[in-house]
């Protein structure tokens, strides 16, 4: 095994064990090419579905995605449209209910879904049920108990051939935040 998929491996695992994406940036030595890095990091993100960041620092949520949250809201930019903002500020939600939002758009052979989720308790993970199964996603928010957040998923592109006439149903059929233990924050039902 080479010394670089050595260093890769071991902050690999050492990121799963302890769950902390800048642990595994710190591991990887000084010599280690930058492109290095950047797969242990994503490797680390993959192994937890939170991320806490700071506001205005851009999440890598897709190939060509960027995500990021201020005190406002929910900000992406995609290839199709930059600057991209969803509020939590402009009454536009009901911040006194728990709710999901979902917002769509193709990212090359993916389908790049995201959201804005407000409720009571810690998110842990988010689970987005499509027409093509399952699929668990990330959740993104901003230190403190803010009391929302962000998540986001991709999935392959659903079967654009049937006319939306014809669909009985939306490809995302629902959404569900989950707390740490297992109990369920905000829900979407799509028909």
């Amino acid at each position: 095994m080479t010394r670089m998929k050595k260093y890769v491996l071991a902050a690999s695992v050492a990121a799963a064990l302890v769950g902390a994406p800048t642990m595994a940036h710190a591991i990887v030595s000084a010599k280690a090419p930058a492109s290095a890095a950047a797969d242990v990091q994503v490797a680390a993100a993959k192994a937890s579905s939170v991320r806490v960041v700071a506001p205005g620092e851009r999440v890598q949520a897709a190939p060509k995605v960027q995500l990021w949250l201020t005190k406002d809201g929910k900000h992406w930019s995609s290839p199709q449209e930059a600057d991209q903002f969803r509020s939590v500020t402009d009454g536009n939600l009901d911040m006194s209910r728990p709710g999901v939002g979902l917002q769509g758009e193709p990212i090359g052979k993916d389908y790049f879904l995201s959201g804005i989720y407000h409720g009571k308790g810690d998110a842990a993970t988010v689970k987005i049920k499509t027409a093509k199964g399952t699929v668990t996603g990330t959740i993104v928010r901003l230190a403190g108990k803010p009391g929302w957040g962000a998540w986001y998923a991709t999935t392959p592109l659903p079967d654009m051939t049937v006319p939306k006439a014809k669909q009985k149903h939306h490809f995302v059929r629902s959404i569900t935040v989950y707390d740490t233990t297992g109990n369920t924050i905000a829900t979407l039902t799509l028909p």
